[in-house]
């Protein structure tokens, strides 16, 4: 990767990304595969799926695109690159990008300075060891991060500890097999639950339908 450091020694490329009529210009790792660290993945089950913009993050990132922020807090969690966030910031949040990686909160700092989101905060968390003074917040997001069936408890989890007490969690995910078990993981926390309507970014004719589950409080 040469003798770069920082971000810049992924040797990122360039990709636009349209999101609510605005095209952002996002730099990304050209190879994924080349990022997989096998004793890393033996260790902790890391595989590097934050190097990518996927559907899901598209997804919520037009949502974020059609509200205005008003100072309101924004967690994104398990943001990878952080597309929603870096959204949000720009519309007016006080966005955080949260991430088990230090490789992508890199990213997502690179990102967001390249596209008008400089005061995007990034935090490093690992949701089985939560900070103490981990603050709540209006809105809660999630992009496709229901990998396996323990994610769906951990999830509910973090979001049930950061969620303020009117906010919203949007948590979308791409038909993932182990996503069935997000609702009553999420009912199990004590939270309501309501699955969307399916659909794909904007534009897009082919690729995964994106399930978003809005999460809030109880009355």
């Amino acid at each position: 990767m040469g003798d770069e450091t920082g971000y810049e020694r992924f040797a990122p490329v360039k990709r636009a990304i349209d999101v609510g009529g605005q095209t952002l210009t996002f730099w990304l790792p050209p190879d994924l595969d080349a990022l997989i660290d096998e004793e890393a993945f033996e260790r902790d089950e890391r595989i590097p799926y934050w190097a990518n913009v996927w559907e899901s993050a598209l997804v919520l990132a037009e949502d974020m695109a059609a509200i205005e922020g008003s100072g309101r807090g924004f967690l994104e969690l398990g943001c990878g690159l952080a597309l929603p966030a870096v959204v949000a910031q720009r519309r007016g949040f006080r966005a955080v990008a949260s991430d088990y990686e230090e490789d992508a909160l890199e990213g997502v700092r690179y990102n967001a300075d390249r596209n008008g989101a400089a005061g995007l905060k990034t935090l490093l968390l690992d949701w089985r060891r939560l900070p103490d003074d981990l603050p709540t917040f209006e809105l809660v997001v999630a992009a496709d991060v229901l990998y396996e069936q323990h994610h769906a408890e951990a999830l509910a989890a973090v979001v049930r500890r950061t969620l303020a007490p009117h906010g919203v969690a949007l948590v979308a995910d791409p038909g993932r097999a182990r996503a069935v078990n997000f609702e009553p993981a999420i009912r199990a926390a004590g939270l309501g639950v309501v699955k969307q309507r399916a659909r794909r970014p904007a534009g897009a004719a082919s690729g995964p339908l994106i399930d978003i589950y809005r999460v809030t409080h109880p009355a």
